[in-house]
């Protein structure tokens, strides 16, 4: 009887006990392959989306400068440039010039963005072996950084130079001017007039290899350990070689260091050259001031059109101030030839003071030499 009324309590509640765990269980078993699904394909769209995405704003550095030259410097080049040249200035990496390829559309396919992407690099090398074939061609000179080798296996495409200390000739101008700087960093009159003999040295074989240097400062200069001193920033130089002179107005750099016909808009020349190695006097000497601190950039040009130049500095012996303004004339065809600058610095070094250490009244505010500077300034100049 017991077993009977057992039977019958099991069939008055098989829906209850059986049919629905059941049915619970299958709807939880369809729950749990629909999110495995769903994660699947998740999972396989963004796998899919770098594709695409990683080539929206491909930006590839404009021709090297001394800017970033950390000699045995792996230069991490995808087009020569300082930029080190350019609009580069010591210990901040000022590049602006970029090249934005064009946005890959979103419904190009993994195939035309491999391509792309393989353009991209083909480009970039030969951009990189064009520059290094350029600096090659130039041949070696003792005051002109030796290129030691290039890696181009696959990108980042590197150079290597020798190894310069001190890095860029601006920095280590501005080291000079701290009271606790390190040993080896004092400059005298005597190591301006020696400094400044290597770079004309450099400066006149350029030129003898038909080479328009057009970006001599004191940023593209580099100082190595014996303070030896060799002239680079050679990315503006590379880019008028491939594209001509006509350009003159793309591979103009800060124009404070420019003389008044490149100012005006005509291309860079030796004797530009020789206007921009006065400027670099003057930078020496003050230990890295700006020139023509007073100025706009915009107002340089009818300033100088007056007949008007800069002061002697508190620091600069008339005798070297006398050479600064041999650089600077107006008339391109008065200044000092590259030759004869460099027999004239070569006589200042041997009579001048090699004692005295350079002091400078001012500690450095770097935000009041880039105003000064003229970075970041609009060109607009009126032409008379």
């Amino acid at each position: 009887m017991d077993v009977l009324s057992c039977v019958s309590v099991v069939k008055e509640y098989e829906v209850e006990v059986i049919v629905v765990p059941a049915i619970l269980l299958f709807l939880f078993v369809i729950f749990l392959l629909c999110l495995v699904l769903l994660r699947f394909c998740n999972k396989k769209k963004s796998s899919q989306s770098p594709l695409i995405n990683n080539y929206k704003h491909y930006q590839i550095n404009q021709p090297l400068n001394h800017q970033n030259h950390h000699h045995n410097h792996h230069h991490d080049n995808k087009h020569p440039n300082h930029h080190h040249d350019s609009n580069h200035h010591p210990n901040y990496h000022h590049d602006n010039r970029q090249t934005n390829h064009h946005r890959q559309h979103q419904n190009s396919s993994p195939q035309r963005s491999n391509r792309h992407r393989s353009h991209l690099q083909e480009a970039d090398k030969h951009q990189f072996m064009g520059f290094t074939s350029f600096l090659s061609g130039l041949g070696p000179h003792p005051f002109i950084p030796a290129l030691l080798g290039v890696v181009t296996v696959q990108p980042p495409f590197m150079m290597v130079t020798e190894e310069l200390h001190h890095r860029d000739l601006l920095s280590f101008l501005w080291k000079c001017r701290q009271d606790n700087a390190e040993p080896g960093c004092d400059m005298t009159e005597k190591r301006v007039y020696t400094m400044a003999r290597q770079v004309a040295s450099a400066l006149d074989y350029l030129h003898s290899q038909q080479c328009v240097h057009g970006n001599v400062a004191a940023r593209s200069v580099l100082v190595g350990r014996d303070l030896t001193v060799k002239l680079w920033g050679l990315g503006s130089a590379y880019r008028r070689s491939e594209r001509g002179a006509g350009e003159a107005e793309e591979a103009m750099e800060l124009r404070k260091w420019q003389a008044p016909e490149v100012l005006a808009r005509n291309g860079v020349t030796k004797n530009s050259d020789v206007w921009s190695l006065g400027i670099l006097l003057y930078e020496m000497i003050t230990l890295g001031d700006p020139p023509f601190p007073q100025l706009l950039a915009t107002e340089l040009l009818q300033y100088l059109q007056r007949g008007k130049f800069m002061k002697k500095p508190a620091s600069c012996s008339n005798a070297l101030y006398s050479l600064i303004k041999s650089c600077c004339q107006w008339s391109p065809q008065q200044r000092v030839s590259v030759p004869e600058l460099i027999r004239k610095l070569e006589s200042g070094e041997r009579t001048a003071n090699g004692s005295t250490v350079l002091r400078v009244p001012e500690p450095l505010d770097v935000e009041k030499y880039l105003r000064e500077a003229g970075y970041g300034e609009a060109y607009n100049y009126a032409v008379f």
